[in-house]
């Protein structure tokens, strides 16, 4: 009876809201699919890859080899992955995610999620999205990252902790900065939640997209000063430079 009632309720909700692709808006089969141009102009990423940012390799490589990048300057984050390339394919998906308010595709991309970072989820504790300053929170209405770590804990079973770190002092847009300066920019932006532990914890931080990974690195110096064992990345999608 329960997955009639579901096959039911799937039946009317494709009667009232035509499924539509995620990106485009055309029509589709199902709630939360891609059509097919779309689909094929997305870039998964997939191994060979580095062993710790999950920078996609152009060429046969060793399990756990480490880009150029990692071995000259290593993240305070033990590992990244990411779903996509942040490409022409992928950039409508996650600007409409993140300004269009198109906020139903997060069940969808909890999906990805729980599969790209498999290996990063088996042995975490908990999933910590990184926060957004509450001005630009109150002005956007949803925290993008918040919406995809709770998506990614119904799949995985890890629980998510929306303000397990909190954005205590308002920084410039990260847009049109070069990476040293979007280190600059987050120094010190970022705090653990007043009354919280994560002593001995392995955590996951989870965003939308990895561009220099400037963010990302703060807020996992920020954990790992507090006593994490270890933090790890998963977004929807990364820059990859060649």
């Amino acid at each position: 009876m329960g997955r009639s009632a579901a096959g039911a309720a799937t039946l009317l909700l494709n009667a009232l809201l035509p499924p539509r692709c995620l990106s485009c808006g055309e029509g589709v089969d199902r709630q939360g699919g891609l059509c097919a141009r779309c689909w094929t102009g997305l870039t998964f990423i997939a191994a060979p890859l580095c062993a710790c940012c999950g920078l996609p390799f152009e060429y046969e490589a060793e399990q756990g080899s480490l880009c150029a990048s990692c071995l000259a300057d290593p993240p305070p984050f033990a590992r990244a992955r990411a779903v996509l390339a942040y490409d022409d394919g992928s950039r409508p998906l996650l600007l409409s995610f993140k300004h269009g308010d198109r906020i139903h595709a997060a069940k969808s991309y909890g999906v990805w999620l729980a599969r790209a970072g498999r290996e990063l989820l088996e042995d975490a504790d908990r999933l910590a999205p990184v926060p957004l300053h509450r001005g630009r929170l109150f002005r956007r209405r949803y925290n993008q990252a918040a919406l995809l770590a709770q998506a990614l804990s119904r799949h995985c079973g890890v629980p998510a902790l929306p303000d397990l770190l909190q954005r205590h002092r308002a920084t410039p847009t990260q847009g049109g900065l070069d990476r040293q300066d979007r280190h600059r920019n987050v120094r010190g932006a970022f705090r653990l939640r007043p009354g919280l532990s994560v002593t001995g914890q392995r955590l996951v931080l989870v965003d939308d997209v990895l561009t220099t990974g400037a963010t990302l690195a703060e807020c996992a110096r920020v954990l790992l000063r507090a006593g994490a064992a270890q933090v790890d990345v998963l977004t929807l999608a990364r820059v990859v430079r060649r």
